[in-house]
């Protein structure tokens, strides 16, 4: 059988597109990071610094369906040139008033504006893939391999930004994500030959795709999933601190975002029986299983491998929840419906990120980790209960065969 991947990446002007996509999105893995580093150094706390981190992950929730709407309405062209400006000015602003030493309330407010105006390129290119695949057997491998790829960023991007801020200047490692955002994101602003038409007069008659019960199910795994990456992040920079190989803290969440990708790579190749809900609350159960082993290692050579293992549930989760967002939507709502999936994450990342901060400074890095088995559960027992709000609608024949 030919590998599916190298199918989906033979769709005519795929292959720029994704490229340009990995760029814009790579500063993902390394802005809030970077910025927890950059504050850490500045004032000695993890907690503010996840604070901050927090903070520009609650205005990229809040923000998130907004762009999406419009982006659907005005195509999305037009939409990312204008929100990438303002990232790049709210992003100057946000180094300046760390290391200027300007008032608090400054750190925090540009911070949420770069966090508000995070180019949203990931949530774009799955629907650009929808637009180009929709009804055949390769979108479904086409969003796994989106998710696929959203764990190499997280491997690459930690890495990178920790060697950055740790090794050179301490502002090294955000200015470096903002430059790839801003390149990234003109990029795929180029691809035309990929865009979905806007959706202008059908879209604004229909109603929010938080009316659809599903998406609002898909909507608490995505705050889940969000949360037990968010307290990872500070929990593993914390650890690798308290064991004295701070420099390697990167290593750690690529390890974690290593398994995810490996278990993601071979979700998309399989062509599976089970219910896709079904699945869903099985790959939940078993993250929560396997996040608890973390607040009990004190070795970083034994927590790198449990990293590992612990993160093979977390893109399953995700691809689950983005292709089960797919078909129980509207059509004309596909970029809000991921959007807010989108929303869900940053939403989680903020809280578990400032939940980990203020656990790491009042007990340690350990105990941080309970934050992500609490969350899996949780996200586990919702979508157990909302099996009849997942049953993907007949109509949607071909994904759903995939997807069911």
């Amino acid at each position: 059988m030919p590998n599916p991947y190298l199918h989906v990446l033979r769709t005519p002007h795929a292959l720029p597109m994704v490229l340009a996509a990995f760029i814009g999105r790579l500063p993902l893995s390394m802005i809030g990071l970077g910025s927890v580093l950059l504050v850490q150094s500045e004032t000695g706390s993890y907690g503010l610094g996840g604070a901050v981190a927090a903070v520009g992950a609650v205005a990229t929730a809040i923000s998130g369906p907004f762009i999406g709407r419009l982006a659907d309405t005005h195509a999305q062209r037009r939409v990312l040139l204008g929100v990438l400006a303002i990232f790049v000015v709210s992003g100057v602003g946000f180094l300046f008033s760390v290391r200027a030493d300007w008032p608090l309330w400054s750190v925090f407010l540009t911070a949420a504006l770069a966090g508000a105006s995070i180019p949203p390129v990931s949530s774009m290119i799955r629907v650009r893939w929808t637009h180009l695949l929709r009804g055949t057997p390769r979108l479904p491998t086409a969003l796994a391999m989106e998710s696929v790829v959203d764990e190499f960023v997280f491997i690459v991007g930690p890495v990178l930004v920790t060697f950055l801020s740790t090794t050179g200047h301490t502002t090294s490692g955000v200015v470096t994500a903002f430059t790839l955002a801003a390149v990234g994101s003109l990029l795929f602003a180029a691809q035309g030959h990929t865009e979905p038409p806007p959706a202008e007069h059908e879209h604004r008659r229909g109603a929010s795709a938080m009316r659809v019960q599903g998406l609002r199910v898909l909507f608490v795994v995505g705050a889940a999933v969000g949360a037990i990456l968010g307290s990872l992040e500070i929990g593993l920079v914390a650890f690798a601190d308290e064991v004295g190989a701070r420099s390697l803290s990167g290593l750690l969440i690529a390890g974690l975002a290593a398994g995810s990708m490996l278990a993601g790579i071979g979700w998309g190749t399989v062509h599976w029986k089970v219910p896709l809900r079904h699945r869903l609350v099985a790959a939940l159960a078993v993250l929560t299983v396997l996040t608890v082993p973390l607040a009990l290692i004190s070795s970083y050579w034994v927590m790198l491998p449990v990293v590992v293992l612990a993160g093979i549930a977390v893109s399953p989760s995700l691809i689950s929840a983005f292709t089960l967002a797919e078909v129980l939507v509207p059509r004309s709502a596909v970029t809000e419906a991921f959007t807010w999936i989108g929303t869900a994450l940053a939403l989680g990342v903020a809280v578990g990120a400032s939940a980990a901060g203020k656990i790491v400074d009042s007990v340690g890095a350990n105990a941080s980790f309970l934050v992500a088995t609490v969350a899996a559960g949780l996200a586990a027992i919702a979508v157990a209960f909302g099996q009849r709000c997942l049953h993907v609608p007949a109509e949607h024949a071909a994904t759903a065969a995939l997807a069911r």
